[in-house]
């Protein structure tokens, strides 16, 4: 019986081991199928999830995605695996070919990973070049996307808008800019599109001006004539500038368009209730009426960035009014350094506004320096405040801070020891030193001799006027004195 078994051929042996196999997978299958129904019947189609994330996986190395990045972006975006892995190939390739840019491929698969659906993108493969423009930005292209993704828009829409912009007069750089900052102008007819132009073309702009305007300044295609250009060229006149300072004043800066209506009087009547210095009030206003209000809602949405309300915006500007002189670039440098490296909250900068009016490098900087080496060094016994270190004037703070600390006046910077370069050479005082003269005997005498007879004159024109001067009195005084 051994020798039989031992001489069986290999294919009886395979073909037992493979029944065998078969019969326990069915005894599997229908177990669990009469214990969960649910799980038997998913069972296949998750099987062939992760053959699709397998494959996908492969295919986003293929088109140069980071391996770190790929299972987080597919895990929370399952709806990709439902499409065919040849249908992303497939888009892939037209994404690439709209830019051949791996950045551009990146930012507009993992900002819209919904235009992968291959009958969605095969209606714009050839789109983009109907639209005659050479210089798409990437921007541009995935904020086209993904409005008409969101609202289900065609091709067509984005064709038609392009073409009407087009069609008014603006040049390509505008439309670029105008779908990267306000891509719902997709959605807008060319009736409003038309106004906002000649609206501004009977204000007195000429079509260049317009041009440059909405180049500049492309959200401005988001207001209506009707509710905001028009009342806010109300409130100018209101205030009584002219139509020539307010055209001035757009074109130097078209972010003027975006004010809201009443911000401008608003920013005036705290301007002119300022209780601070003559000169300061001067340099503020050098600039023109118009463009210090601005300068004072540009300043006041710079610290609403960083979380403060519109009141506490207003009120660290009416407090501190130097920072309404320096520009917003410093005034961020100032926040940031406050918040990240001081370690303070910005609601700091209601209780002490000064911080915004000093100079950074020469007074904000070196005191922190040195409180932060005396707290690191445990010679402070009390936490120094926003207010100790800025408020102290700067004799002050040196006697406080730095000079019972030697160390500290490197740190300190301005009271450092510090060698004065004379502007002279060496030696050359002494060529300016008045010459010297041996006295003789004689000298001295004459000297006496005239002394003395200036002093008897001088007695004798007292006496005669009685007068009570201080060398009357002397004389007196020494009179007693015998």
């Amino acid at each position: 019986m051994a020798i039989r078994t031992l001489g069986r051929p290999k294919f009886l042996i395979q073909l037992n081991s493979i029944h065998n196999f078969n019969q326990e997978f069915l005894n599997r299958v229908f177990k669990q199928f009469s214990t969960d129904p649910k799980k038997a019947l998913t069972s296949i189609p998750r099987k062939s999830h992760e053959r699709n994330l397998i494959s996908l996986s492969g295919l986003f190395r293929r088109y140069g995605f980071q391996p770190s990045q790929i299972s987080n972006f597919l895990k929370s975006n399952q709806c990709l695996l439902n499409l065919k892995p040849s249908h992303v190939q497939k888009s892939l390739k037209i994404l690439l070919s709209l830019k051949p840019s791996q950045e551009f491929l990146s930012s507009v698969v993992y900002s819209c990973p919904s235009i992968l659906d291959f009958d969605f993108l095969e209606k714009w493969e050839t789109k983009f070049s109907d639209m005659g423009i050479s210089n798409f930005t990437s921007s541009a292209i995935r904020n086209i996307f993904e409005v008409s993704r969101r609202f289900e828009l065609g091709p067509d829409d984005a064709l038609r808008c392009v073409m009407c912009l087009k069609g008014l007069g603006f040049s390509e750089s505008t439309v670029v800019n105008v779908l990267e900052a306000f891509p719902l102008v997709i959605m807008m007819d060319e009736d409003r599109i038309r106004d906002k132009m000649v609206f501004l073309m009977d204000i007195g702009f000429e079509k260049d001006d317009v041009d440059r305007i909405i180049r500049l300044f492309p959200f401005s295609m988001a207001f209506e004539v009707g509710k905001k250009m028009k009342p806010l060229f109300d409130e100018f006149e209101d205030l009584g500038f002219s139509l020539d300072v307010v055209r001035w004043e757009v074109l130097r800066d078209p972010r003027v368009l975006g004010m809201e209506v009443g911000e401008l009087t608003q920013c005036l009547k705290m301007l002119r209730s300022l209780k601070c210095r003559t000169v300061i009030k001067e340099n503020i206003f050098r600039i023109g009426a118009f463009r210090a209000g601005y300068e004072v809602k540009m300043r006041v949405d710079c610290l609403r960035k960083y979380g403060l309300t519109y009141r506490d915006a207003f009120t660290v500007l009416w407090k501190e009014p130097r920072a309404l002189l320096y520009e917003i670039v410093h005034i961020e440098k100032k926040i940031d350094f406050l918040l990240q490296t001081m370690k303070f909250d910005v609601f700091c900068l209601v209780q002490v506004p000064e911080y915004l009016g000093v100079n950074f490098e020469k007074k904000v900087v070196p005191r922190y320096n040195v409180i932060e080496y005396l707290c690191s060094s445990g010679r402070l016994g009390d936490e120094v405040g926003l207010r100790g270190l800025i408020k102290p004037s700067r004799l002050r703070f040196y006697n406080l801070y730095v000079k019972p600390y030697p160390e500290c006046k490197k740190l300190y910077g301005r009271y450092a020891a510090a060698e004065v370069k004379s502007r002279h050479p060496a030696g050359m005082w002494k060529l300016f030193q008045p010459q010297k003269h041996s006295e003789s005997r004689e000298d001295v005498e004459n000297i006496s001799s005239v002394d003395g007879s200036m002093w008897e004159a001088l007695c004798l024109y007292h006496e005669d006027t009685s007068c009570h001067c201080r060398v009357c009195m002397r004389e007196e005084f020494e009179l007693l004195e015998k």
